[in-house]
């Protein structure tokens, strides 16, 4: 189907062969509107103030991709553009986020537990590793709770064993009360003696995985990955105390300032304060 301008283009070409047709004539023989072909386009919108919204956006959450982007943009900084004039201008300034591409593998028959239907019914815990700018390594123990969608705790520690977790996590039911269950691997921290006697003295279940089956506790292996890209890649940790810090302050901003797609785009916190959650415990 030709266009407008195309058709602009013929009308002219056939009135320099045929001097004598009018323009009348020519349009109705191309089929082009006399308003179309007297249009004059108005001034073209200024987008520097959009596409420097876009860069604040993308330079503090850069692994934000374009949903989150317009979320953040409608929402957050109350710009009424729609979301087509954002992506546009999101796909001319280069800023796509890739996607990595996975082996499709044979499905298999997956670990099923009960969906929690209330905050603290169910949690996941599981363990990150990364390093130092010198090279040593450290641990992070993530504890997320699966109704809410909050991140519980990200404690950092050079070594966490099974005695350090049972204390992390007292002391995280002391502000937050405690689960009915806690799904985790079967990772030796999590199956120690410290853990088994920690778990039956406060009535919590351990619910463990079947070994080399991560998928079967999907929910924080993908938080780990969401963890993992916007703030491990994104920071080099001087030392313990720094890397507490950065890590600590990127738990609240997941928390707080971060719309999750489950919760009907709420952010963990929002969904936790209207679920009866005292959202002050998210800051410790």
């Amino acid at each position: 189907m030709v266009g407008p301008k195309a058709k602009r283009k013929a009308l002219s070409a056939v009135r320099e062969k045929i001097a004598k047709l009018s323009i009348r004539s020519a349009c109705r023989l191309l089929g082009l509107q006399q308003s179309t072909l007297f249009y004059k386009p108005t001034r073209k919108r200024d987008d520097e103030a959009l596409k420097n919204a876009i860069r604040t956006v993308v330079e503090k959450y850069q692994d934000y991709g374009r949903p989150m982007l317009v979320w953040r943009l409608q929402e957050r900084m109350g710009i009424k553009d729609n979301h087509k004039r954002i992506y546009r201008l999101y796909k001319e300034m280069n800023l796509q986020v890739g996607r990595r591409t996975r082996k499709k593998r044979k499905s298999e028959r997956r670990f099923m537990f009960l969906a929690p239907t209330r905050p603290n019914e169910l949690w996941a815990m599981d363990f990150v590793l990364d390093y130092f700018e010198c090279g040593r390594r450290f641990r992070v123990l993530c504890v997320k709770d699966l109704f809410t969608h909050e991140a519980l705790l990200l404690y950092v520690d050079r070594s966490i064993p099974g005695m350090r977790v049972a204390e992390v996590l007292g002391q995280l039911i002391a502000r937050r009360g405690k689960p009915r269950a806690i799904i985790c691997d079967n990772g030796t921290e999590f199956t120690s003696k410290a853990m088994d006697e920690w778990a039956h003295s406060n009535g919590v279940e351990l619910q463990f995985i079947q070994p080399g089956k991560p998928v079967q506790n999907a929910f924080i292996e993908s938080f780990n990955g969401k963890f993992r890209s916007s703030c491990l890649n994104f920071n080099s940790f001087k030392d313990l105390a720094d890397a507490r810090a950065i890590i600590e302050a990127w738990r609240i901003t997941y928390n707080c300032d971060r719309p999750n797609k489950p919760l009907g785009k709420l952010t963990p916190a929002e969904f936790a304060k209207k679920h009866g959650v005292m959202v002050e415990a998210l800051a410790h």
